[in-house]
C-alpha cells in the first residue's frame, strides 16, 4: 500500500486492466462484460471510484461455507434486498481482489476468510453491471461495473453484522430468499459448482 494516493490509484487501475485481461469467461455475456469493462478503464483513469460518474468498478464476493453448503448475504439498506458482500473500491486497495476481501471481511465480520484462486491468484468468479443510486435517493442513477469473487469462510464460521447492513445471515445454498435477484441467485450457483 502507498500513501501517495495518485500512485494508489495508478496500481489499482493497473491491477484492474491487467485482472480483467488476464481473465477468460466461457460466456458470452460474460465476455461482452468484461470487454466494456476494459474499455471503461481505458478511457476513465479515476474508473474504480465512486467518484467516476456515470459508471465506475466495484468489487464484491460471496462469502460461502461450502462445508455447511451455506452462503452469508445481507440485506442491503439502499436496495432492500439480499445481496453478496461488496462495494466501493478505496485508495488504500491495492488490487480488485484486495477490495473485494476488505468488503466482505468488514461485513461480515469474518476475519479468516480467503478468496477462491486459480494458479495462484484470486481471480473473479463473474461480473455483473447494474444501475445503483449510490451517491443518494435524489441523485441520479449510476451503474455499478461489479467484479465478484467467492470468499471462502472457514467451517462453522459465525458472522458478524456491520453497520453498513440491515440484516446478515447465513442461508443453505437450496434456499436463498426470496428478496435476491438473478446475479445473485447466479453467483451462489458459480460458487457452489467452484467450491464444491
Amino acid at each position: 500500500m502507498t500513501t501517495d494516493t495518485g500512485t494508489s490509484a495508478s496500481t489499482l487501475h493497473a491491477d484492474a486492466v491487467r485482472t480483467l485481461s488476464a481473465w477468460r469467461p466461457a460466456e458470452e455475456d460474460q465476455e461482452r462484460l468484461r470487454l466494456d469493462y476494459l474499455e471503461h478503464l481505458a478511457e476513465q483513469p479515476e474508473g474504480l471510484y465512486r467518484s467516476c460518474l456515470p459508471a465506475h468498478i466495484t468489487a464484491s464476493a460471496a462469502v460461502v461455507d461450502p462445508a455447511a453448503g451455506r452462503v452469508l448475504l445481507t440485506l442491503h439498506p439502499k436496495v432492500g434486498m439480499w445481496l453478496q458482500m461488496g462495494g466501493h473500491c478505496e485508495p488504500g486497495d491495492g488490487d480488485l481482489a484486495s477490495a473485494a476481501l476488505r468488503e466482505a471481511v468488514e461485513e461480515s465480520g469474518i476475519p479468516d476468510l480467503v478468496l477462491l484462486e486459480a494458479d495462484g491468484a484470486p481471480v473473479p468468479a463473474k461480473l455483473d453491471r447494474h444501475q445503483v443510486r449510490c451517491a443518494g435517493k435524489d441523485r441520479p442513477e449510476n451503474t455499478h461495473l461489479d467484479v465478484q469473487y467467492i470468499a471462502v469462510a472457514p467451517a462453522g464460521a459465525q458472522a458478524l453484522i456491520s453497520e453498513e447492513s440491515l440484516d446478515l445471515r447465513w442461508f443453505d445454498y437450496d434456499r436463498l430468499p426470496e428478496l435476491t435477484d438473478h446475479s445473485v441467485r447466479d453467483l451462489v450457483a458459480r460458487a457452489r459448482r467452484l467450491t464444491g
